[in-house]
């Protein structure tokens, strides 16, 4: 059985599955309500019902306590509809709006993706959430003092994990902790989520993705949740990295190819090795995309990798008719790991 939920004010409709929360089918459909924990005990994520029926599965949670079920008030993140609904809830449309934690984390898992990018998965602890935009990012705190930051990569609807893309950086005090330090089950202390690099729906334009490097990782979250969304503005992802090494979880965006019509993904290489045989696209990423591109103003572009990939970018595209506000970039400033370097929210 599927139910229709709709939002006030907005008037926004999702769609619930019979025994689906109706804070994981609105943040499965694109909608973004607050929320703390995601298990019942912090009642962050409050609404009142106008209409409708619901039911808890677990009756007796620490976080019923903090409503007044006569008052109409229920908690998303545990409630289940019986019937078409109709609720009062708050909507997160602008990062702004998204509350900024400092958490501790675990290390649940360490994993290369390709000769010097490392995967590198955080867990919460059991009764709290990072609530955050697709594209965000969040920062470590070090003993020291220091602060280094690096974009989520997973899509917000499965929160219970962190995802991290790590490039190795030469001299890199953290990078190479992470390399050869970090083990599983470390404790991490972070900062988030942060910056105002995630994906708008104002406009109904076509969507163009550019990456370099591990800007792969914040753009690889926004398209995740564009697909999870069914959005039917077409996509394109211009990935450049130096040679086809460098190009990880292919099969990942195979499968995205497979689930969605109207995305396409073009790899670019600066440097190909000998032994690539690469016969696709050479060069530098924001070039290839104005070789094939001439109308850049009828696309909403987010630009994530290198500093002066991102500059080059969004100066080769406004000088080529792109509206300034139609430029969205997400620079590494970061990915040096120098002492005393963060990067800054945009």
């Amino acid at each position: 059985m599927t139910y229709t939920i709709t939002t006030q004010p907005g008037d926004h409709q999702f769609s619930c599955e019979e025994g689906e929360t109706l804070l994981d089918a609105a943040l499965r459909q694109g909608l973004f309500m607050p929320y703390g924990c995601r298990s019942g005990s912090c009642g962050a994520c409050k609404a009142k019902v106008l209409s409708g029926t619901f039911r808890y599965p677990e009756p007796k949670l620490n976080g019923l306590n903090r409503i007044d079920a006569n008052s109409g008030d229920i908690l998303l993140c545990q409630a289940e509809p019986c019937s078409d609904m109709q609720i009062t809830a708050r909507e997160i449309e602008r990062a702004e709006d998204v509350e900024v934690k400092k958490l501790p984390c675990r290390v649940a898992g360490l994993r290369k993706l390709s000769h010097d990018v490392m995967q590198l998965l955080l867990s919460l602890p059991a009764y709290e959430r990072m609530q955050f935009l697709p594209g965000q990012y969040l920062v470590f705190l070090l003993n020291d003092g220091r602060r280094r930051a690096f974009s989520i990569a997973n899509a917000p609807d499965n929160d219970e994990l962190l995802e991290l893309h790590i490039r190795y950086v030469r001299d890199g005090d953290f990078t190479h902790h992470v390399f050869h330090d970090l083990k599983e089950r470390d404790i991490l202390r972070i900062e988030g989520p942060l910056g105002n690099f995630y994906l708008r729906h104002q406009l109904a334009l076509p969507i163009l993705f550019v990456a370099g490097g591990t800007g792969f990782a914040p753009i690889k979250a926004m398209i995740e949740q564009a697909i999870l969304e069914k959005i039917q503005r077409p996509m394109t992802l211009y990935w450049g990295v130096q040679a086809k090494r460098d190009l990880y979880q292919l099969d990942l965006i195979e499968s995205w190819i497979a689930k969605s019509s109207n995305f396409r993904f073009i790899p670019v290489l600066s440097n190909p090795e000998p032994e690539d045989n690469w016969q696709g696209r050479t060069g530098f990423v924001h070039e290839a995309v104005l070789q094939d591109i001439a109308q850049i103003a009828e696309y909403e572009v987010y630009a994530s990798g290198p500093p002066v990939m991102v500059a080059s970018a969004q100066e080769q595209f406004t000088e080529k008719g792109l509206p300034v506000e139609q430029f969205f970039s997400d620079p590494f400033d970061f990915a040096y790991d120098r002492p005393k370097r963060t990067r800054k929210a945009m």
